[in-house]
């Protein structure tokens, strides 16, 4: 367990912070400076001018992320403001570059008003390739992700939404499979009504569920049609005309929990009641809605998977998002779609499934885990290198088949380089 006091010394000691900016060109000579800046600099300048496009040529601009916040809504800690945020914003950075080389501007900005992130966003768009927006609260998140979507020609991705979507959708398809379900009869419930649970939602529709056997709940019960209280209209996409109201109604002989709300939320009784082989992926962090010590007491058939690395199926939103831009960024695309987005979903999938043995980096950091795929290894490992092999390729041609791609490759080449990045990543 790290003490708070190794946390703090991490962040403070040397440099402080976690992300520094290094040249890339040479930098030794009076000729290298002139090139760098006056006057060499003018001629890409003066190109760039006459085609906006060639900033992705003569600039970082290509392989540049900005990480965006508002600190309305970051990790456990809530609204602790834009500045508290920052840490965070930095660890984001350091996980683009530590699994995809994609390097990060960390921007904090200091209002909680939407219109403020909306056009913040805007005006600095020309510097980037994409934006991460990251530990924006709901239902605001919504709205400004819709709005730079639209109005960018950049991708757009609001993390906390997106890929928790994401790699908990590899996990449930590859449980429905374990289990041999049918994903049209299959009854799924989730638990939150946030961010990341209407994100889900909506991925789990596009995946296969049928929207009448899945169930929202949030604070005050299940979302549905008869229901006027506390709803926003991204709750009422999922109202539902079925009978139940509570959570414990809801779970009753439900295939699927899904749990992206608060920690204790789910009784034994509640998991007991549930379908024949439940699925319960209870991902509140840092305490579960139910504990899988807990779950394990009344139920031996359960799949579980938590946001917890002490736990076997942890989802971690690091196997999403490093990949998903790079596979945006290498094809230029416009925007970061759904087909997409299920693209990066099919890949973790068929990783996990494929029953390829594991990367010794990744039997060194887990040494107590087996990786056959089953009830304990429904998704990859974050330290697993052969995600980037995935996912970042299946994004690519999902951007180039739908569309968006401004820069198609030639798929086998890519996959060649991104070996290459994989050796160049391992020594960092």
């Amino acid at each position: 367990m790290i003490t708070r006091e190794q946390a703090l010394r991490y962040h403070a000691e040397g440099r402080p912070g976690k992300l520094k900016v290094i040249p890339t060109k040479p930098t030794a000579t009076q000729d290298d400076l002139s090139m760098a800046y006056s006057p060499g600099v003018a001629e890409p300048c003066r190109e760039i001018a006459k085609n906006a496009d060639d900033a992705f040529k003569y600039t970082a601009r290509g392989n540049l992320v900005a990480v965006v916040t508002n600190g309305t809504a970051v990790l456990g800690l809530g609204n602790i403001g834009a500045l508290a945020g920052k840490p965070v914003m930095e660890g984001k950075g350091i996980l683009f570059k530590r699994f995809a080389d994609i390097d990060v501007f960390d921007i904090e900005v200091d209002s909680e008003d939407p219109e403020d992130l909306i056009r913040v966003c805007q005006l600095i768009a020309p510097t980037f390739g994409g934006i991460n927006l990251e530990d924006i609260r709901a239902p605001e998140c919504f709205r400004i992700e819709e709005e730079l979507v639209s109005s960018l020609d950049i991708p757009v991705f609001h993390d906390d939404q997106h890929g928790t979507a994401i790699i908990s959708g590899a996990a449930f398809l590859n449980a429905l499979e374990i289990t041999g379900r049918s994903i049209r009869d299959t009854r799924v419930v989730v638990s939150g009504a946030g961010a990341s649970g209407i994100a889900c939602a909506r991925l789990y529709r596009d995946l296969g569920v049928a929207p009448g056997n899945l169930i929202l709940v949030d604070s005050r019960g299940v979302i549905h049609e008869g229901r006027s209280d506390g709803l926003n209209p991204y709750k009422a996409e999922f109202a539902t005309s079925r009978p139940e109201r509570t959570l414990a109604e809801a779970l009753e002989g439900a295939d699927v929990f899904l749990g992206l709300s608060s920690a204790g939320l789910v009784t034994g009784e509640m998991v007991r009641a549930m379908a024949k082989n439940p699925i319960i992926f209870a991902m509140a962090n840092p305490d579960p809605e139910i504990h899988p010590d807990d779950v394990a007491e009344v139920r031996d058939d359960a799949i579980m998977a938590t946001g917890r690395s002490d736990y076997p199926n942890q989802v971690n939103n690091v196997l999403g998002f490093p990949f998903i831009f790079r596979g945006a960024l290498d094809v230029r695309a416009r925007k970061i779609n759904e087909e997409m987005k299920l693209a990066a979903v099919r890949a973790l999938a068929e990783l996990a499934r494929r029953g390829e043995a594991v990367p010794d980096v990744v039997r060194r950091a887990y040494p107590h885990e087996r990786f056959d795929f089953g009830t304990n290894y429904i998704i990859p490992k974050p330290f697993d290198p052969r995600v980037l092999l995935y996912v970042a390729p299946a994004v690519a041609a999902a951007a180039m088949d739908s569309g968006v791609a401004r820069r198609p490759v030639d798929l086998d080449e890519y996959e060649q380089r991104l070996e290459q990045t994989v050796g160049d990543l391992a020594r960092l």
